[in-house]
């Protein structure tokens, strides 16, 4: 199964990066990089500079079609810039509009809000983006880990940093699931 991570050039969290990339890598899986501009990322310790990695495609670049799922990691600047990008917001409905499972943590939903994808779903996410849910139609839960299906798709959400094994846990299964079985 071939993985998207789409963050922004700048300001995802690292471990939201790093654990779930080894997650899906351990699951027999291929992950990609995808970001709005070549290079490298810029990833943060919360508000520190963490390390950077090497982006693989571009949101102009890549298409939905070449990718089986979506993993959208938080930080407040990534997903905060990504929304403000019509490419990648257009890239992450992609895997809406064509049934493929989407998992998102903390401040990655943002991105989710701005693709109007939401309604309808229950999910969790960093307790401040709950009115943003909300007023996307979407229902927001306090709880470490949410899997809803929702039409043609899977959606996980995540809290927080804590939060991570369980996230971890349920998207590589619901990935496996997506793809009949095999590795996320």
């Amino acid at each position: 199964m071939k993985v998207a991570f789409l963050v922004a050039p700048e300001g995802a969290e690292q471990v939201e990066v790093t654990t779930p990339w080894k997650a899906v890598e351990e699951a027999g899986g291929t992950p990609h990089l995808v970001s709005t501009k070549p290079g490298r990322i810029q990833a943060f310790h919360h508000l520190d500079r963490g390390d950077t990695f090497p982006v693989d495609r571009t949101v102009a670049e890549a298409g939905t079609a070449e990718y089986d799922a979506l993993v959208l990691p938080g930080g407040v600047a990534s997903p905060d810039f990504l929304r403000l990008d019509e490419r990648a917001v257009a890239f992450a409905r992609g895997f809406f509009t064509s049934g493929k499972p989407v998992a998102a943590i903390c401040h990655g939903l943002w991105t989710l809000v701005e693709a109007d994808v939401l309604r309808g779903r229950t999910l969790t996410s960093w307790p401040s983006l709950r009115t943003d849910i909300q007023n996307a139609g979407g229902s927001w839960v306090d709880e470490q880990v949410k899997v809803c299906t929702h039409g043609p798709n899977t959606l996980i959400t995540s809290r927080k940093p804590d939060d991570l094994k369980a996230f971890c846990d349920a998207f590589t299964a619901e990935f496996r699931k997506a793809e009949g079985g095999g590795g996320a």
